[in-house]
């Protein structure tokens, strides 16, 4: 059996080795860096910054602690030297997992052919046009930032959540287009490492996929560390006069404007579908993304699957990754457990944010009737001993005899682990009961899950 997997983000290259282990063929495409945007521009890099953030934050409150004297200075070029070595330490770890005798690791951009053959335009400059050939194809090409499509969107300067890693300098003021998971890790690292932050989003609450309760208690969170966010803010142009940028946005009817140094387009993500050739293979699509069966990966073409960004269906690169093992196992008649609908999402800002799950809202519009069960952090002892009692956590459960656990959400320190045991205990069904019977030690931050079940 032969396998070609277009793309090498964790959609593509762990599907890749994990199909290698068993034996197959894997012939993987990628035109630039392998790791895809979660190693190069995205999850990594951003946690990178997080940590520098995390420090800056602690030293600046060590005299909470009874620390003083500290006397430190910060140098960004530092931070970013850090945040290159760290994305070219995993990056040459990756490199060498792919050293795989069955897999051949190709450079350039693919293209199909038909259905079974893709093209693919090598990296160098001198290179010849190359075909190849397989059984199957495994489309994992990711995703691209998106921009609004308003007058100088497209100034010199704009950055993305890529470029935004390689600036030389911390803004005096950075104005964040979009409140969503990108827009507020960003907006938070930035106001640690000492710029005037201004978020402006669209919707009601920041965080629209996220817990309603959750999105309005980080966006205080938030506030109080002088993050100025505004939502129902209809961004409507950018202008530079002079140096600056302006921004001009609608809200409750009224035209305002926000000055910043530096302007962050954090609107999310599209679907890198471009230069694939798609339609003439009969593939179908749409600009969120292919089209793909749910349960298996499927495109419309059967032995064509798509996983990760390009489908459109959740951007996360662990949502690639287990993707990428569900088409994988379909191919090659393995049974699996995987329910991709329990797939646990944070947010990396400062507190932390987590969610798995039904939101209230969601089981609301399906008509689930449930009950909501809270704890907060400043109760918890752990929290207390660290400094951080800032969050809270709210577990939805179903109002039946059984009490299914069927959603959490959360922020607050170290909110990304924690949702960890409620994804477990999500998958497995498991009921309210249950949950009350799991030993927790003491003192811990999961502790907050068990002040919920008690609650």
């Amino acid at each position: 059996m032969k396998i070609i997997i277009i793309g090498a983000g964790p959609g593509g290259y762990e599907t890749a080795l994990l199909a290698a282990k068993r034996g197959v063929e894997v012939v993987l495409v990628e035109s630039g860096h392998v790791g895809g945007t979660c190693l190069n521009e995205g999850c990594i890099p951003t946690k990178s910054f997080c940590k520098n953030a995390e420090v800056l934050d602690g030293l600046r409150e060590a005299e909470s602690f009874g620390i003083t004297g500290l006397d430190f200075g910060f140098d960004f070029s530092s931070v970013v030297s850090r945040k290159n070595a760290v994305v070219e330490h995993l990056r040459e770890g990756v490199e060498g997992l792919l050293a795989h005798k069955n897999i051949t690791l190709v450079r350039g951009k693919a293209s199909f052919k038909d259905q079974h053959t893709i093209t693919v335009i090598p990296c160098e400059a001198d290179g010849s046009l190359q075909e190849y050939t397989a059984d199957y194809v495994i489309i994992a090409t990711g995703s691209v930032s998106a921009s609004l499509p308003i007058p100088g969107a497209d100034l010199p300067g704009i950055l993305t959540s890529k470029e935004i890693l390689d600036i030389e300098e911390v803004p005096q003021r950075l104005c964040v287009i979009g409140g969503g998971v990108i827009g507020l890790e960003f907006a938070s690292v930035f106001r640690s490492f000492g710029s005037e932050v201004t978020v402006l989003e669209y919707c009601k609450d920041i965080l629209p996929r996220f817990d309603t309760d959750l999105a309005k208690r980080l966006k205080q969170s938030l506030g109080k560390r002088g993050i100025e966010i505004n939502t129902q803010a209809q961004v409507t142009g950018i202008s530079m006069e002079g140096p600056e940028y302006k921004v001009t946005y609608l809200r409750k009817g009224k035209e305002e404007c926000v000055v910043a140094d530096k302007v962050l387009m954090a609107v999310g993500r599209k679907a890198n579908v471009d230069s694939l050739n798609l339609a003439d293979v009969g593939i179908e699509f749409t600009p969120r993304g292919i089209a793909v069966d749910e349960k298996t990966m499927q495109t419309n073409v059967p032995h064509i699957y798509a996983v990760g960004d390009i489908n459109g269906k959740m951007m996360l690169a662990h949502a690639a990754t287990f993707q990428g093992i569900v088409a994988l196992d379909h191919i090659m008649g393995v049974e699996n457990n995987i329910d991709l609908s329990v797939m646990p999402a944070a947010v990396f800002t400062s507190p932390e944010a987590a969610s798995v799950g039904m939101t209230e809202d969601e089981c609301k519009e399906k008509g689930i009737p449930v009950k909501c069960l809270k704890s907060f952090f400043r109760a918890n002892g752990k929290a207390v001993t660290m400094g951080e009692t800032d969050g809270f956590c709210k577990l939805v459960v179903s109002d039946t005899p059984e009490k299914t656990l069927l959603g959490c959400h959360l922020y607050g320190p170290h909110a990304s682990d924690i949702v960890q045991e409620a994804c477990a205990l999500i998958s497995c069904k498991a009921t309210l009961g249950q949950f009350k019977d799991i030993i927790h030690t003491h003192p811990t931050l999961s502790e907050v899950l068990q002040s919920a079940v008690h609650s």
